[in-house]
């Protein structure tokens, strides 16, 4: 796998925005393709990657292969206060558009259709030491050759310039290859109550 040319996400170009979410659903199965686990393809974007293309175009990253986006790392500087802003201008127009009991109650649909009204909130205790948090996805041409690494460095040292003491993220604890790439970044897991996190010093 060769280096691939990386740069910063396109969040105004609706095509990249499109081949954005397409990336998200086929990376959302703890990195696998999760096209066939969902009834409306955009959802897992809304949930996932819009929110940070549109309230913090600065801290999104691409790599290309062939001309197009292959994968995405997205930034958050101050967690508590993008979550703040999601909450009065990323979640209402979703709330509209998704109403509760859109799909079946146990459907993979709806239970994102929960998280748009009811939204994942941090924990508290981490956001001192590690008040920013990360997003990242690589589809199987950005994988390998250090492309992953070089997207998490391109937004660790943005996040450096802008104030940030740590970063965070929560993964899927069956995400076996993607823990150990993380840990060998130098993450940590950290004491929260339920799920998996890891943070990292900046």
């Amino acid at each position: 796998m060769s280096t691939l040319p990386l740069r910063h996400a396109r969040t105004t170009d609706p095509a990249e925005v499109d081949r954005l979410y397409e990336i998200c659903l086929r990376t959302g199965a703890s990195g696998a393709d999760a096209t066939a686990l969902y009834a409306d393809p955009r959802l897992l974007g809304e949930v996932y990657l819009g929110a940070y293309l549109a309230l913090e175009p600065g801290l999104a990253f691409v790599v290309e292969a062939d001309g197009v986006a292959a994968g995405y790392v997205l930034g958050a500087r101050d967690t508590a206060a993008f979550e703040a802003r999601t909450e009065r201008e990323w979640w209402p127009a979703l709330r509209e558009r998704y109403p509760l009991e859109t799909f079946p109650a146990d459907s993979r649909d709806e239970a994102l259709v929960q998280q748009i009204h009811r939204p994942h909130r941090t924990h508290a205790a981490i956001l001192d030491a590690y008040p920013s948090h990360l997003h990242v996805d690589l589809l199987p041409a950005a994988q390998g050759g250090g492309n992953g690494r070089r997207l998490l460095e391109t937004l660790f040292d943005a996040l450096r310039a802008a104030g940030s003491p740590g970063v965070h993220l929560g993964v899927a604890e069956d995400n076996v290859s993607a823990i150990g790439f993380y840990e060998h970044l130098g993450f940590t897991r950290l004491d929260v109550p339920e799920g998996l996190v890891l943070g990292l010093r900046l």
